[in-house]
């Protein structure tokens, strides 16, 4: 551990130096796009792992290795801050990571405080991957911010690799999803957390099934506010003279990729391949 803790360690004064992002694969983008849009002078690099996604049945051992050779790639760019656009990468590894690492590392977690703050029936729920769900931090999460309420954990297996295939508006998907949200509404509950960062992309489709009366509530605004928040505390917010770039990389490069990639982009992008992977 200490060869790769001196592998990774570097200090960044540059504030013109890139944001990192990555996540297993395309689910990032969901909060890709708010750190686009709310720091317009940022550059961003956004590495999707998709080679190996989804992590969400992959074992720890296996997460925490690719979250230490992906920081490795991103450092190796000169970023100046990195966020884990993963839910399930986020709590089983961002510890062992901060401990190596001397830049910001920004994590994602479900949305349970304000969930159960918000809540009026007490009754809330949050979908997950099946390594997220089983976590013993994500566990802790919930034990520290329940707030009273009671939380139903729905582990969500298939839902990701449809959205990772561009099949999230299929008849499949939507009867993947109605399986495993019908039972929640029926259970009583008001708001339903999305606690991966590729559920956005079928927002609509669990609002439409969970109906008007649940709340639904995702992460990509407070993680983007984290980020701002420890930017300029260490000095390292972009001028807002520059306008910022976002590039894209992948460990798996296909057309159909580049055409996913683009289309939950909203706009046409170029995807290129990770130098290692």
């Amino acid at each position: 551990m200490q060869e790769s803790k001196q592998k990774i360690k570097q200090k960044v004064t540059d504030n013109s130096a890139a944001i990192g992002v990555f996540d297993s694969g395309v689910g990032g983008l969901s909060i890709t796009k708010c750190i686009a849009a709310q720091l317009p002078h940022e550059n961003i690099i956004y590495i999707a792992d998709s080679l190996h996604a989804p992590y969400g049945e992959k074992s720890v051992d296996f997460i925490i290795q690719r979250v230490n050779t992906i920081t490795k790639l991103l450092i190796a760019k000169g970023v100046k801050a990195i966020v884990i656009a993963c839910n399930t990468a986020t709590v089983n590894a961002i510890e062992q990571l901060r401990a190596q690492v001397n830049i910001p590392i920004i994590g994602v977690e479900p949305a349970i405080k304000p969930a159960a703050k918000q809540s009026i029936s007490k009754k809330i729920a949050i979908l997950a991957t099946q390594a997220t769900s089983g976590n013993q931090r994500f566990k802790d999460l919930i034990d520290l911010h329940h707030n009273g309420a009671q939380v139903l954990i729905q582990p969500c297996p298939g839902l990701v690799e449809f959205i990772e295939q561009g099949k999230q508006h299929s008849p499949a998907c939507n009867a993947l999803l109605r399986q495993y949200i019908e039972p929640l509404v029926n259970q009583g509950i008001d708001t339903l957390v999305l606690g991966c960062t590729h559920y956005p992309f079928v927002q609509h489709q669990i609002s439409v099934i969970a109906g008007p009366q649940v709340s639904i509530i995702e992460t990509a605004a407070p993680v983007t506010l984290q980020l701002r928040k420890k930017l300029a505390e260490m000095d390292l917010t972009a001028s807002s003279s520059q306008q910022g770039q976002t590039q894209f990389f992948s460990s798996l490069v296909t057309k159909q990729q580049e055409q996913i990639f683009s289309q939950l982009w909203q706009e046409p992008l170029l995807l290129c391949a990770l130098e290692h992977k």
